[in-house]
């Protein structure tokens, strides 16, 4: 029996929220694909930034292991470089006979060889033409003696003339080619889109004219509680009125728009040519965007559900399934496990990959699971771990003192728990998760930070999944 088509859209940096409707983001055809499809209403990031997290979807792994810890093009390979050894994704669907395509942002490592991974015919942004635009109208982001930097704009020339229905149009091409082959095609469409900065053509921009649109309550949250970085970050934004993040709001739910046209196009193209039935479609982000959460934009080092909370849905062959959503944690690694057992492939080899959720999808798992996340800054080195588990989130800050948040009391992230006495136990049970996701995939670098001046976190390691001996430069006594 053949195995299912798969079809992986993916965005870069889009927030979970645009989801909801109440949130005024207009995305009809995805609210359409999403009633045929399993929704996951807790997915999460595991990092803040493309590369790395890109690279774990790819392989299954967190980034400490894949070694892709920072952007491709923000440090030098002794910084972040992708360890080229490990099983990936599309090697997995190559060696079950799919036909594998790309086209889009890439963005995982350096080389941009994709056939080295499984991939036969693709398009990254290497050789993606650029789109000259008239712009019409923006915001500028000016500091002292920093070059001027565009936040958000319009442009005078329409959809026809993005990068978004570019990379459609090529995938969709590719799939029509190859539609009748004896085998399977799995093809990825991955958008620039939202991404900063957010242009987008005025056509789309002007179906928010009469749409009111509110920032987030957190917009004034004076951060006091909160690790001074975050405050230093938004004072670099102080230049920008409130009037600029409305019209930066407005221009990032058009480019979401945008994707949500181009999703359209799809699914109505894989319709008519009667292959929506036996596809597997995956609709996800990378990672989200502040978008004016606690008076912030874009994405850094701030933990916050903007940036971590991703969306994530599955239409299943034969809409298997369709509109059940599913409350459990899962994160960015397992996907790529979870869609192989889907299809009936081969899982990801490698001795830290994670576990596919299909047994918690198909309900015959129920105990309860946790989402982590790593990061290790943008340029500047900022060492994180994030611990979520039953509506709580924990953040170890290398660089100053810890978050603690009761998602289910406060969402918006308003009121950090650090400190407060009644929640020091659920936050040491949160560290130990922690210590315990570490030691398991042999993150060293942490867990063997038990020097002297390095022992801040609530609770240390305890014991060692490895006995290590001391380095000769470390006497032991």
């Amino acid at each position: 029996m053949k195995k299912p088509n798969i079809v992986f859209l993916i965005q870069d940096q889009m927030q979970q929220q645009v989801l909801h409707e109440q949130s005024g983001c207009i995305m009809p055809n995805l609210h359409e694909l999403m009633k045929d499809s399993v929704e996951f209403e807790q997915a999460y990031s595991c990092n803040a930034i493309c590369s790395p997290a890109r690279a774990s979807l790819m392989t299954g792994v967190l980034p400490h292991v894949h070694g892709m810890v920072d952007c491709t093009h923000t440090v030098p390979s002794y910084r972040a470089e992708y360890n080229e050894n490990l099983d990936t994704f599309t090697r997995a669907l190559r060696d079950e006979g799919y036909h594998v395509s790309y086209y889009g942002k890439w963005h995982i490592e350096r080389t941009h060889e994709l056939g080295k991974f499984g991939i036969e015919d693709y398009i990254t942004e290497r050789n993606i033409p650029g789109m000259h635009v008239t712009m019409q109208e923006r915001v500028v982001l000016k500091n002292p003696e920093y070059a001027d930097k565009v936040v958000c704009g319009v442009f005078e020339e329409g959809i026809d003339h993005t990068e978004e229905h570019y990379v459609y149009e090529k995938a969709m091409d590719d799939i029509e080619k190859h539609r009748n082959d004896d085998r399977p095609f799995c093809t990825f469409i991955s958008t620039y889109a939202p991404h900063d900065p957010y242009c987008v053509p005025r056509e789309v921009y002007d179906q928010y004219e009469n749409k009111e649109l509110c920032l987030p309550r957190s917009f004034g949250d004076g951060m006091e509680d909160k690790p001074v970085i975050y405050r230093r970050m938004r004072s670099a934004l102080s230049p920008l009125t409130e009037d600029d993040f409305k019209m930066a709001q407005r221009c990032y739910y058009s480019y979401c728009t945008l994707v949500d046209i181009q999703i359209g196009k799809l699914i109505t193209y894989l319709k008519k040519s009667q292959l929506y039935d036996n596809t597997l479609i995956v609709c996800m982000s990378d990672h989200g965007d502040l978008m004016g959460a606690h008076g912030l934009m874009m994405k850094s080092v701030e933990s916050f559900e903007e940036i971590y909370h991703i969306p994530l849905i599955m239409k299943l062959p034969k809409q298997k399934q369709a509109g059940e959503k599913k409350s459990f944690y899962v994160g960015t690694c397992e996907v790529a496990p979870t869609v192989l057992e889907l299809a009936g492939c081969r899982p990801l080899k490698g001795e830290y990959v994670n576990q596919s959720v299909v047994p918690y999808i198909t309900g015959k798992e129920t105990d309860s699971r946790f989402a982590f996340a790593e990061f290790f800054g943008q340029r500047f080195a900022y060492t994180q771990r994030i611990c979520w588990k039953n509506g709580l989130k924990y953040v170890f800050n290398a660089f100053d003192n810890d978050e603690l948040y009761d998602l289910n009391k406060d969402p918006d992230e308003l009121m950090n728990l650090n400190t407060h006495p009644a929640y020091q136990e659920k936050k040491e049970e949160l560290c130990r998760l922690m210590w315990e996701q570490i030691k398991k995939t042999d993150d060293t670098a942490m867990v063997d930070a038990e020097y002297y001046l390095m022992r801040f976190a609530p609770v240390g390691p305890g014991e060692k999944r490895k006995n290590g001996s001391y380095s000769i430069y470390n006497k032991s006594f």
